[in-house]
């Protein structure tokens, strides 16, 4: 076939016919006729495959690189964690070196992947580095939580373990993980809350379970007819009666203020930080009992309604 087209462009050619566009087009058939002919073909193989072989082991390298990079990470963070725990280091600081430990290994992993591939790591690097302008910008709020866990490290203002709540959006829980960009809370019903550790370290939080022990104060009214010191009494006898009250701090029974329609009292004792919602709604139901059965009357607001006929 390409003898015959060619035979017709020359034909072309001879008579006048042709133009630049024919002459063009035959060169183009002549040297696909060569490369048609088997040892070109034969020549173009043996060029190809010897390139095709070295890729193909090079990525056979490349994923037992991979495979071996990644069971050694793991062994490495098995053995920084028992260093940590062994040295009593705080349970957030391993959890944040940990997770650290593994971002970093990871990437020198992909480096070294990419490098047995034929990318050059100079070159890498070199689109890295005139990347990072925009890598710090799209990256700036992950930046800005890892400052805040590294603060969150060094300050301490809590830690595993600990309930806080958060006072700029409300969250609460007990902490659960400090990673290296979030923190993990887990709420009385048992939700797990994510937070940005730059939000935790530049907000005012609230550290419930920080300190061994806690005040309960407490708060009842009761109607002026009632009988002040009794309710007074009833009141510090059910005190000394918790098991829970820490008897070498102060216990204060007192009358808070004089309100519309009720005596305001007060109850402050203290209680270990563990025992302090057990103890105070325990209390608070009995006070209501031990107030029904000794007739003191506690006030709540009534509407009066009066019909008239006309």
């Amino acid at each position: 076939m390409y003898r015959i087209m060619a035979m017709m462009l020359r034909a072309n050619i001879l008579t006048g016919k042709s133009t630049n566009v024919a002459a063009d087009n035959l060169a183009e058939l002549e040297e696909l006729q060569k490369m048609a002919k088997p040892e070109v073909l034969k020549g173009y193989l043996e060029d190809f495959v010897p390139i095709l072989l070295d890729f193909a082991v090079r990525v056979v390298i490349a994923l037992l690189i991979y495979f071996i990079g990644s069971r050694l990470i793991k062994w490495i963070r098995k053995i920084l964690r028992r260093a940590l725990e062994r040295s009593n280091v705080d349970q957030g600081i391993c959890q944040f070196l940990d997770s650290f430990a593994k971002i970093a290994m990871y990437f020198i992993l992909v480096v070294a992947v990419v490098n047995e591939l034929g990318v050059e790591t100079t070159s890498v690097v070199a689109v890295l580095g005139s990347a990072g302008l925009a890598l710090g910008l799209a990256l700036q709020g992950s930046l800005s939580n890892f400052a805040g866990g590294v603060l969150i490290l060094l300050f301490k203002p809590f830690k595993v373990g600990d309930y806080i709540i958060e006072d700029t959006h409300k969250n609460e829980g007990t902490v659960s993980e400090i990673m290296i960009f979030y923190t993990k809370l887990v709420t009385t019903d048992n939700r797990t809350v994510v937070i940005p550790n730059g939000i935790l370290a530049n907000s005012s939080l609230t550290n419930v379970t920080q300190e061994d022990k806690r005040r309960i104060d407490l708060y009842v009214g009761i109607s002026y007819e009632s009988n002040l010191k009794e309710a007074k009494a009833l009141l510090s006898e059910l005190v000394a009666k918790e098991s829970s009250r820490l008897e070498e701090e102060e216990t204060a029974v007192f009358v808070d203020s004089l309100e519309d329609s009720s005596v305001r009292l007060g109850l402050r004792f203290w209680v270990a930080a563990s025992d302090y919602w057990p103890v105070k709604w325990k209390l608070t139901e009995q006070i209501k009992e031990v107030f029904e059965e000794n007739r003191i009357d506690i006030p709540y607001n009534q509407l009066t309604v009066s019909l008239r006929k006309e």
